[in-house]
């Protein structure tokens, strides 16, 4: 595996966790969707560079 594909699987997965739609992540806040616009900003600033 690439590490594009890895990052690619990792980014769908965030997304899917920070959709508060759970009864049991409603109590989570902004946690995941920030930890997501994290991952989203090194993920932009790798491709901009050329690493990925």
């Amino acid at each position: 595996m690439s590490l594009a594909t890895i990052l690619l699987i990792i980014l769908i997965l965030l997304v899917v966790g920070a959709v508060p739609s759970w009864p049991y992540s409603r109590g989570w806040g902004y946690g995941p969707s920030g930890i997501l616009g994290v991952v989203l900003v090194i993920l932009l600033i790798l491709v901009l560079l050329g690493r990925v």
